[in-house]
């Protein structure tokens, strides 16, 4: 039937997969074809249509080849939604809303706040849509979601991966724990699913609220000096070569300042020594202890 411009898949799993590559072989005048799909893929009693991938080639819509015209048409339709009912996890939907979550209503007419955007003088702005039930008292208001809350619909390709929710939430919590009349462990443990509350703030001997062990030293603690991660580091924008223990303070720069201007830091010992549990700057260079400064 000629080239492939799509494939059609089906998760009979019990959970869902993600789909990196898919390669058809042999191909009748074609050889190999290969699509790139990047996408999370549930079981199929999730979805009320198949997941269809398409080859990576564009096409002007007088262009598209019949075959493949039904199925654009149907996959623009699926990622729009059809603008009623809550999302779910494995919905697919990238629609806009109006800003209509700002105030609360059902708690009183003193909480009600008008809707942002939506009209002919004012259409924006807009953010993404969330299929949250709408308000009791006013039908055209959504009900908003505590300060503290994971259950925000993103479609499934776009949210973060677990150990970076986390890291976020984390940045979250410890900012709000240290206002000065932010909620207590208490209040926000009321908020926060208590599985993803437990990993924050467990205590092995560690200070309250550390962030995860990175994977990379997670399972073998010199495992940052291979080749593998030295490149992956590189490839990533770090450079590890100029990485090293700071000898002396404040760090001098060995640049020449006709060239270069004066590249020396400006930090000074009081600014930092507050977060150093104690210890000089003087103490914790001969103790080999790592000083993490910023340059000026």
């Amino acid at each position: 039937m000629g080239f492939p411009g799509a494939i059609i898949i089906k998760n009979h799993h019990h959970s869902q997969l993600y789909l990196k590559t898919v390669t058809l072989e042999d191909i009748p005048g074609h050889g190999r074809v290969h699509f790139i799909c990047n996408s999370w893929v549930y079981p199929t009693h999730r979805y009320k249509y198949d997941r269809v991938f398409f080859s990576n080639k564009a096409y002007l819509p007088c262009q598209t080849p019949e075959p493949l015209r039904l199925y654009r048409e149907e996959e623009l339709i699926n990622l729009r939604g059809n603008g009623k009912g809550e999302l779910k996890e494995w919905d697919r939907v990238y629609d806009y809303d109006y800003y209509n979550d700002l105030g609360s209503p059902d708690k009183g007419e003193e909480y009600a706040r008008p809707i942002l955007g939506g009209t002919e003088e004012y259409p924006y702005p807009r953010r993404g849509r969330t299929g949250r039930r709408k308000t009791k008292h006013d039908p055209h208001s959504e009900q908003r979601l505590p300060l503290i809350s994971l259950d925000i619909y993103v479609p499934r390709d776009e949210r973060f991966g677990h150990l970076k929710f986390s890291d976020f939430l984390a940045y979250a919590l410890k900012s709000l724990v240290q206002l000065p009349n932010g909620p207590t462990i208490s209040k926000i443990r009321d908020h926060v699913p208590w599985e993803m509350l437990k990993e924050l703030v467990r205590n092995d001997g560690e200070r309250l609220l550390k962030f995860p062990t990175p994977d990379v030293i997670k399972v073998d603690k010199s495992a940052w000096r291979t080749d593998e991660e030295f490149a992956r580091e590189m490839l990533a924008g770090v450079n590890p070569v100029i990485i090293s223990r700071l000898q002396e303070f404040p760090p001098a720069s060995k640049l020449d300042p006709k060239v270069y201007g004066n590249q020396n830091s400006s930090i000074r010992k009081e600014l930092i020594e507050d977060n150093m549990d104690g210890l000089t700057i003087v103490q914790a260079i001969k103790s080999n202890k790592a000083v993490h400064i910023g340059s000026s």
